[in-house]
This record gives C-alpha cells, sequence and structure tokens, in this order.
C-alpha cells in the first residue's frame, strides 16, 4: 500500500525572548523553548498494535436514556391505508363526531400523499423500528455491564474528526463501541483554525473534548472518494459562488488545494483529488494546534494527534502522527 506524502508542518508559538544587558565585561542573550510539529510517516492497518483498554472509569457526563416515541410502535404495524380506513370506520358508527373528524381525515389523507399520488409507504419508519430492535435485543441487553456504565458518563479516549459522507461511518470502520470515540463529522472532515466568532460549532467540540472529557487522542480522517474535496479542488473561488455554505466550508484546506497545484499541477484531476484527500488531513492537524488548550495537551504529553486516510474503494487505512514538542532552551 503506497503511504501519502507527508510534508513537514513547522510551527512556532512561542515567541523569542531577546534580553540583553550590556555592561564594560559581558553582555548576555536568552532564548525562550521554540514549539514545533512535524509529521511522521504513515502506517497501514496491517501493523501490529497493542490493545488498549479505551473506556475510562472515570465519567464525566450523565446523560438520560433515549426514548422511542410511541408512535413509532403504532405507525409499524398498520400500513397507511389500513389507518385511514379504520378512522373512516370510527366516524361512520359515531354520527356525532360530525364534519370537524371528517375535515381532519380529508388533511391527514392529504399529507400522507406523495407527488404523484399514490400514498406514501411506512418503510423509513419500520426501517427505523427495526434497526432500534435489532441493537436493543443484539447489543444493549447483551451488554448491560457496558450500558450501565455509560450510563453514568463518558470517558472516550478518543475524539475522531471524520467525513458526513454516509459510507465512511468511523465507528463501522474502526469498530469503535459505544464510549469509545467523542465524534465531529462535516463535510471534508476539516477543522477549521481557532476563531471564536466562526464556526464556532467545531472550536466547542474541540473545547469539550479536551478540557472536559480529557480525550488523549485527537484523529482526523480523510477518504476516497470525498466530494468535500472535489469540490475544493473544482471551486474557482474568484468571488463568486454557487453555493450558500459549501464553498465558505471548505476553503478551510486552501492550503492543500495550493500545495497540490503546486507541485503536482499537470497531474489528472483525479489524481490531484486523491492527493489534496490526504494533504487536507495534514491542515486540519496543523490547525488544530491554533487552539491553546491543543497546544497545552500536546505539551503536557496529555494529548496526541493522529491523521488517517480511509480507502473504502481499496480497503485499506493509513494511520500517521503529529509530533510537537519543544527545542531545548538556550543561553549564549
Amino acid at each position: 500500500m503506497a503511504h501519502c506524502s507527508i510534508s513537514t508542518i513547522k510551527s512556532c508559538f512561542a515567541s523569542q525572548l531577546l534580553t540583553s544587558t550590556t555592561t564594560s565585561t559581558q553582555s548576555k542573550v536568552a532564548f525562550r523553548p521554540v514549539a514545533t510539529a512535524k509529521l511522521n510517516s504513515s502506517s497501514s492497518s496491517s501493523a501490529a498494535t497493542t490493545p488498549i483498554s479505551l473506556i475510562r472509569n472515570e465519567p464525566v457526563f450523565a446523560a438520560p436514556a433515549p426514548i422511542i416515541h410511541p408512535l413509532l410502535e403504532d405507525m409499524g404495524k398498520d400500513s397507511y391505508e389500513e389507518a385511514i380506513a379504520a378512522l373512516g370506520k370510527l366516524l361512520s358508527e359515531n354520527g356525532e363526531l360530525g364534519p370537524v373528524a371528517a375535515a381532519r381525515i380529508d388533511e391527514i389523507t392529504a399529507e400522507l400523499k406523495t407527488v404523484d399520488g399514490s400514498v406514501s409507504s411506512s418503510e423509513s419508519i419500520e426501517r427505523l423500528k427495526t434497526g432500534f430492535i435489532h441493537f436493543k435485543k443484539e447489543k444493549y441487553e447483551q451488554n448491560p455491564a457496558l450500558y450501565g456504565e455509560l450510563a453514568k458518563g463518558q470517558s472516550p479516549k478518543f475524539m475522531v474528526f471524520a467525513c458526513s459522507d454516509s459510507r465512511v461511518c468511523p465507528s463501522h470502520v474502526l469498530d469503535f463501541q459505544p464510549g469509545e470515540a467523542f465524534v465531529v463529522r462535516n463535510i471534508a472532515n476539516m477543522v477549521p483554525a481557532y476563531d471564536k466568532t466562526k464556526y464556532s460549532g467545531v472550536g466547542a467540540a474541540i473545547e469539550y473534548g479536551v478540557l472536559h472529557l480529557k480525550v488523549q487522542e485527537i484523529v482526523v480522517i480523510g477518504h476516497s472518494a470525498c466530494g468535500g474535496i472535489k469540490g475544493l479542488m473544482s471551486f474557482p473561488f474568484d468571488g463568486t459562488t454557487s453555493t450558500d455554505f459549501i464553498e465558505d466550508w471548505v476553503k478551510i484546506c486552501l492550503p492543500a488545494k495550493a500545495k497540490i497545484n503546486a507541485q503536482h499541477g499537470e497531474t489528472p484531476f483525479g489524481d490531484k483529488c486523491v492527493l489534496c484527500e490526504k494533504e487536507a488531513v495534514n491542515v486540519s492537524l496543523g490547525n488544530l494546534l491554533s487552539y491553546p488548550f491543543v497546544r497545552e495537551g500536546l505539551v503536557n504529553k496529555t494529548l496526541a494527534l493522529k491523521g488517517g486516510y480511509y480507502d473504502f474503494i481499496k480497503g485499506s487505512f493509513e494511520l500517521w502522527g503529529l509530533e510537537f514538542g519543544l527545542s531545548p532552551s538556550l543561553s549564549v
């Protein structure tokens, strides 16, 4: 499996302090430590790993148990046609219900009509119902200890940024169990730079994950055939827009587009998109360094950053890390 090409991210967040004391005999210069970050090489899913415990015993936030509205139970038993027929029968047997009830039946019937005039089916509701029943019987009821602990709170080891693409659910791809990963999904799995007035939803998630849930790893996962990256590589960004939100969002990773176009200008468009899918992950990793609480976690060795790439066409997964540290101080 081919590894993605990784550029070195060097970022200086601790400004250098120069002090000089001039006397008749000496001068002294002192430098503060300089923070640097670089990406190490990727590793494939075939690399040996040591199993680790993913559920800690320090619950942070207790959430109420999920509730399924009784309507879902009822609507799955009969078709819409049977429901309307039952209402009609009730009306005929109880004449005192009068025209108000009849008008209501007509209103309900109209709401259940689809564009082509046929009565809509309950397949989507039935799918949700059977999906939950399967989950409850096969997972929830089979793991009382796990769900008992989760009822007390969550304390995930991982925070994962993944794409909203329906084909790349990280819990499915990486076999995360409930409680293992705090997940943020958006278009093209992008992480914007720290900004308290823009993209605050992402900032709030990072702050909560790092400061409150105390996650130990932040993983940004790109993927093959990403529509968001294709848009990034296609949009002209010349002042004109064809979307309400997408163009403004994906330009978060414009540095990745610029790098790929500069280094692979003659490469076919599809191949450049693949390269950008991975480079955009590196841009997001760099943007994570702009969050002060992320940097603090890296310096204190309580947090680590990793990039990943899932190729669902080939069935492969790549993982690489970002090394961050302070250089020793220097005195002259």
